[in-house]
């Protein structure tokens, strides 16, 4: 027999054979419930139960024996084995053996002592016939790597079963309890134990939830520790290569899942101590107090081959905790109902009761210490805060994780904390608001976590919410609703978590005096232009014996207001330069701004256009007066510069009057042609480059940089009915044709006497037209309604 390697070149040699039929035939869930063993450990006067070691050491008491009910029948012998590892295999007396069918407790049970040198434990039950105790010693002193292996991935899949029936208990506990809450409950489970949740049940009916949640077990228990196993974290021996090996496909990938991924391994390590009487069988050992319940993956056999079991006890090595993290990285407020500190990547924690006598250290501002009760709890995933409220409003300078793993103090991590009084929040930078419109208010000085709502109350009594966000740990931003505000004492109420009554910060609603930086007025324009803030309360400006009227106020978007004030006057005889201007507010108030006349702003006059309209077969021509043009039409016009000369680096913007649509005509974009000097034709499509908004009156203006021209009339675009026929009998015509909703009226002659209104909406393809005086009928459509369009008639003769 050649010489074992080892543990991980064992497993990848095991892996290059062909699997056996055993092997094969091995199941990989362990649903089989088992035997079930009891467990106490003793280190320096201390005693635990099982479920609370996650590791033992040299010098432990250990306590084992096995929990069989009175009438079992089958009579098992215990054995408890110390190994050292792969290549040393480990001396007879670190053997114990425990007839577990005994009446003497001495001899039924185990009371052993961890030897120094010790590498791991592991235990086994096994038929007694006579000689198997000597044949299982000497099975394991010949191979000690298989059973080293094995303690140390038996006792990581019993971890990874843990969490998995924590799983499982969980969602049945919501299932009969309150079905209605099984969504984020299993979902909350999921993320805490780090189980892979199948989303597509939480889309099933109700009923079905629970059952789909549960089922393909195998795949839902995913690893954690960014990488490591909780075995490496716990005993220090890393699995990893393990179980990146049993993913691949020549490990059995999709057969066995990653928390029982070394089943079909261990039926192959196991059969090479296969004979006609015994055969080795794995268990994993789940802890629950005193209690381990081994879980098996198939039925034991009490016929030759018999089964002896082979399951896990706690690694031997230091037992640290596994590196916890705080999960939030914003302060949380200890006076919150409920409160839920959360951690990363922490499933044993909440799947064992490796983690006990849990506490929230704090350091208070007042130099006390103060230590707060902590329940891990899997459906919330983090750790319950109690009796916070005895700190009362006590600042908190420090909060940190204290507790027990196994037999040992730990420190875990630190959370970001709060506590405070509410009164001590401030209004920065003083309690003066302005009302008229939605105001911005910072307070500071308190606990920002433990804001619970804030509201705003009037003078008449009236509450409204306030919508406010957390901005710092000690400072929160509110919207105040002031816009229908009146001036006076307002109360803000601050309320926080704990706190019976609200703060009470007193604010002055003022109504923000107008802010005047100055008016600019191109010579020759009726509209200028005043900027500062709060200019709703302008109602006119008067500037070298012209006076304006407020118009339309817009906010620009880095703040401040723009205030257009127009005038019918002539404003070309005003002279350049800066001058004081008298502004009279609404209220009968007067004060003074600086006004800054111009020199004129560039413009352009249109000198000529043509329009080139495409030709429409079979179709009745429309003659278009100067002005119109169709959408399909390109429009090819000539302008000249006023006040200004032109450069290949201008452009003409060309817009619809609600500024819906707009282009612009360049040098580069071969739109716009510069003919030196003050001259310059452009040409457009106004559906091209307007699109389907391009209806109606077209305006332009000079581009010049940052300098924006006067808009001038451009042209109008209007949508024209396609007519395929006129005929004219001897009193009327008749028109037929598509889109006919587009004509207003029809007439017969171009003063429009005895005009045919066509009803708004009119959906037909014919209408009735008077017979035209001459040899032309004249319709006014909705997009042009001041101008007549003419149709020529071939003939006024009778039809």
């Amino acid at each position: 027999m050649r010489a074992l390697l080892p543990p991980v070149l064992a497993l990848a040699a095991a892996v290059s054979l062909t699997l056996p039929v055993a092997a094969a035939a091995q199941s990989t869930t362990f649903d089989l419930a088992g035997p079930t063993l009891t467990m106490r450990v003793t280190r320096g006067g201390v005693t635990l139960p099982a479920g609370q070691v996650p590791g033992i050491r040299a010098g432990d008491r250990l306590e084992v024996r096995a929990d069989l009910p009175e009438d079992q029948s089958a009579r098992y012998v215990l054995v408890v084995a110390f190994l050292r590892g792969a290549t040393n295999p480990p001396p007879k007396d670190w053997f114990f053996k425990a007839e577990t069918w005994d009446k003497n407790p001495k001899k039924s049970g185990l009371n052993m002592t961890v030897p120094e040198g010790a590498g791991q434990a592991i235990a086994f039950m096994a038929p007694d016939t006579g000689g198997g105790y000597n044949a299982l010693v000497k099975a394991v002193r010949g191979r000690p790597g298989v059973f080293v292996r094995a303690a140390q991935d038996l006792f990581q899949a019993s971890l990874d079963r843990a969490r998995l029936e924590t799983f499982v208990n969980g969602v049945a506990r919501v299932e009969e309890s309150a079905p209605e809450r099984l969504v984020p409950v299993s979902t909350a489970l999921a993320g805490t134990l780090a189980i892979k949740l199948n989303a597509d049940c939480l889309s099933r009916a109700r009923s079905l939830q629970a059952s789909c949640l549960t089922q393909n077990r195998d795949g839902m228990v995913l690893q954690t520790g960014g990488g490591t196993t909780l075995a490496e974290v716990l005993g220090g021996t890393t699995t990893q290569f393990a179980y990146s090996l049993a993913a691949t496909k020549e490990g059995g990938a999709g057969i066995y899942s990653p928390y029982i991924s070394l089943a079909r391994d261990f039926a192959r390590l196991f059969g090479v101590f296969r004979s006609a009487s015994y055969q080795y069988a794995p268990a994993l050992a789940v802890g629950s107090g005193e209690r381990l319940r081994l879980q098996l993956n198939n039925p034991p056999s009490f016929q030759n081959p018999q089964t002896v079991l082979v399951a896990p006890l706690p690694p031997i090595g230091n037992a640290a905790p596994p590196p916890l993290r705080a999960a939030a990285k914003d302060a949380v407020c200890l006076a919150q109902p409920g409160l839920v500190l959360r951690l990363d990547d922490a499933p044993l924690l909440f799947a064992t009761d490796y983690a006990r006598d849990l506490r929230l250290k704090l350091g208070l501002q007042d130099g006390r210490s103060v230590e707060l009760p902590l329940t891990a709890d899997a459906e919330r995933g983090g750790l319950v805060v109690a009796d916070a409220q005895k700190l009362g409003k006590t600042g908190i300078s420090d909060a940190a994780l204290v507790g027990r793993w196994g037999f040992d103090t730990f420190t875990g991590p630190r959370f970001a904390v709060q506590n405070g009084a509410p009164t001590a929040w401030q209004p920065k930078p003083d309690d003066a608001v302005v009302i008229g419109r939605d105001a911005p208010l910072t307070l500071q000085g308190g606990a920002s976590s433990c804001v619970e709502q804030v509201a705003l109350r009037d003078r008449a009594g009236a509450t409204r919410p306030v919508e406010w966000k957390a901005s710092a740990p000690d400072e929160i931003t509110a919207t105040l609703p002031l816009a229908r505000t009146r001036p006076g004492e307002l109360t803000l109420l601050v309320a926080q978590y704990g706190g019976a009554q609200p703060a009470q910060l007193t604010l002055k609603g003022q109504t923000e005096a107008s802010r005047l930086e100055g008016f600019t007025l191109y010579t020759g324009d009726r509209e200028g232009r005043l900027v500062g803030a709060r200019l709703d309360q302008v109602a006119k400006l008067e500037v070298a014996g012209v006076t304006f009227v407020a118009g339309a106020l817009t906010r620009d978007p880095g703040g401040g207001d723009r205030l257009a004030l127009t005038t019918e006057a002539n404003t070309e005889t005003l002279a350049q330069g800066a001058s004081d201007a008298k502004v009279t507010l609404k209220d009968g108030r007067t004060t003074t701004v600086r006004a800054t006349i111009t020199p004129p702003r560039p413009r352009l006059e249109l000198v000529g256009a043509h329009v080139d309209a495409p030709a429409a077969a079979a179709k009745v021509p429309l003659v278009l007066p100067t002005g119109l043009l169709a959408p399909d039409a390109t429009l090819t016009f000539s302008v000249r510069a006023v006040g200004t000369r032109l450069t290949n680096d201008d452009a003409i913007e060309v817009a619809t009057t609600d500024d819906e649509a707009t282009t612009k005509l360049t040098v580069a974009s071969g739109k716009l042609q510069s003919l030196g000097g003050d001259v310059a034709v452009g040409t457009f499509a106004p559906r091209q480059a307007l699109g389907a908004a391009a209806v109606g009156a077209l305006r332009m203006r000079l581009v010049q940089g940052e300098t924006l021209g006067e808009w001038q009339p451009l042209a109008r675009v209007v949508r024209l009915p396609v007519l395929t026929k006129v005929t004219c009998g001897d009193k009327e015509c008749a028109i037929e044709g598509d889109d006919l909703f587009l004509i207003s009226a029809v007439a017969g002659s171009a003063e429009g006497v005895g005009a045919v209104v066509v009803p708004v909406g009119f959906v037909g393809t014919s209408l009735t037209a008077p017979r035209p005086a001459g040899d032309a009928l004249y319709l006014k459509l909705h997009d042009a309604p001041d101008d007549w369009v003419k149709i020529a008639v071939a003939s006024a003769r009778k039809e």
